[in-house]
C-alpha cells in the first residue's frame, strides 16, 4: 500500500461515522513496517468523551493490538492536522511520523478551534479567559515522584 491508499482508509472510515453522526470528520491509520495496524475515526458524539479523536482511538487500538505502551517504529496517518491533545499522545506513543492530508485552517473553515490551544500554548498558557491554572505547594507531588523513583519503576 502506498500514502494515499493508507491515507484513504482513514478518510474511509471517517467518512462512515461522521455519517453515522458518531463524531468528526477525522480518521487515523496507524502503520508499522508497512503493514496497517489500526485504522480509527473520530467517536466524540458517539461516546461522548472529548478525548475520543482518530489519532487516540487510533493508538489506543494499536497498544492494545500489539500489548505495549511504545509504538516506536510505528508511523501514523491522519486526515487533520493533529490537535495539541492527539500530537501529545503521538509523541507520548513515541511515533516519530505523521502524515496529515488537511491543516488546521482547513477544519477551523468548518468551524474546528484547535488554534485557540495552540495560542494558549503559545502564549505560555497566560490567557486565564481560557484556563487558569494555579500551582499549589510542589512538595507532595515531589515526594510522590521521589518515592515512584526510588522503585525503580518504568518511564515512560
Amino acid at each position: 500500500m502506498n500514502d494515499t491508499d493508507i491515507m484513504q482508509l482513514g478518510i474511509e472510515e471517517a467518512r462512515k461515522t461522521m455519517t453515522e453522526n458518531l463524531g468528526g470528520p477525522f480518521g487515523a491509520v496507524v502503520v508499522k513496517d508497512g503493514e496497517v495496524i489500526s485504522v480509527a475515526s473520530n467517536h466524540v458524539l458517539a461516546h461522548k468523551d472529548p478525548t475520543a479523536h482518530a489519532e487516540i482511538e487510533a493508538i489506543r487500538n494499536a497498544c492494545q493490538k500489539l500489548d505495549t505502551y511504545d509504538l516506536s517504529g510505528c508511523e501514523i496517518y491522519a486526515t487533520g492536522y493533529p490537535c495539541p491533545m492527539c500530537l501529545s499522545a503521538i509523541m507520548w506513543a513515541n511515533i516519530r511520523k505523521v502524515y496529515v492530508c488537511g491543516l488546521p485552517e482547513d477544519a477551523e473553515k468548518i468551524g474546528f478551534r484547535d488554534d485557540f490551544i495552540y495560542r494558549f500554548i503559545r502564549n505560555k498558557m497566560q490567557d486565564k479567559d481560557t484556563l487558569e491554572i494555579i500551582e499549589l505547594d510542589r512538595t507532595p507531588a515531589q515526594k510522590l515522584y521521589g518515592e515512584y523513583a526510588s522503585m525503580k519503576k518504568v518511564i515512560y
